[in-house]
């Protein structure tokens, strides 16, 4: 009897998987699977006979060339994980303002959108007068265009300034958010679930330092893993719920989640801001926690037998 084909899909740069996910196909063929490795948008895949296609280290989806036509192949498969509805909300992160209607609470955000076609000037006076701030595009992988800058820093004012013109003449939605100090005293963490279940957490150390800016380049994390305080699990719990809910709303059914990534940060006042939730290309920091690969693993294997 043939094994069930679970194909791993990645892009260009990661053509054997990104380090984190490099032992996923030994741990498949474990659980009795096939698994097979192919670059979403290699026109050599025959997808029709990729199976499961479980999405990885897909990070160039997020190109403003690349997006539509990654969108469109997410809805060509036959069996998508995550499905190609979910792809199609979460690579944008205007996913944000339907969660917080929900009552998830997430970092004060002001959008700037293409279509307004602000000029430099007013694109200025929605800055902070005060503090640091952070720029970041609404659909983006891995970081890449995401800056912190100081509102009283005349150069780096500037550079925002720039930056957010640079997005805004792409088509690229912007979020402006103020820099919370908490992220700097303790991180982010981030809870990884796989079929609607807890599998682990890791704390993120802060990436963006006052100086830094990244138009176009990804940034590099520092995760260690750790135990979620019952606080935390709650947290996560309910953004979950709001996410599902979210979910069956938009697609008029239940539609069962692989894997999804939910990172938090303290508010400062005991209680947590949503940053973002990721079900796209996510990095689930299977080598960071122990036992993580193999519930990951056996996740993909349970939606392939079911």
């Amino acid at each position: 009897m043939s094994k069930p084909i679970v194909t791993l899909a990645t892009c260009a740069d990661f053509p054997n998987l990104d380090e984190d996910d490099r032992g996923l196909p030994q741990a498949l063929y474990e659980r009795g699977i096939e698994p097979r490795i192919a670059v979403w948008n290699d026109p050599g895949v025959d997808w029709s006979k990729a199976g499961v296609v479980v999405m990885r280290s897909v990070r160039d989806y997020a190109r403003k060339r690349n997006y539509a036509n990654f969108l469109r192949w997410a809805r060509s498969l036959e069996r998508p994980l995550n499905h190609a509805e979910i792809v199609d909300w979460f690579g944008d992160k205007h996913y944000l303002k339907d969660l917080a209607a929900r009552g998830v609470p997430i970092i004060p955000t002001t959008w700037l959108e293409p279509s307004a076609n602000l000029s430099k000037h007013q694109v200025h006076t929605r800055f902070p007068a005060h503090g640091d701030f952070v720029i970041k595009p609404a659909i983006s992988s891995g970081g890449r265009g995401t800056g912190r800058y100081t509102a009283t820093s005349a150069t780096s004012r500037s550079a925002a300034i720039n930056d957010t013109m640079h997005h805004l003449a792409r088509g690229r939605t912007v979020m402006m958010q103020r820099y919370l100090e908490s992220v700097d005293q303790t991180g982010e963490l981030s809870l990884v679930y796989f079929n609607g279940v807890l599998s682990h957490a890791v704390q993120k150390k802060p990436m963006l330092h006052p100086r830094f800016k990244a138009v176009d380049e990804v940034h590099e994390e520092i995760v260690e893993a750790r135990e979620p305080s019952e606080m935390e699990w709650l947290w996560g719990e309910r953004v979950r719920r709001a996410l599902h809910a979210q979910i069956k709303e938009r697609a008029g059914r239940d539609i069962q989640v692989l894997f999804n990534r939910v990172d938090v940060v303290s508010d400062g006042a005991g209680g947590f801001y949503l940053m973002e939730v990721s079900l796209v290309d996510a990095p689930l920091y299977l080598n960071a926690a122990e036992g993580a690969l193999e519930n990951f693993a056996d996740a993909i294997a349970q939606r392939v037998f079911w």
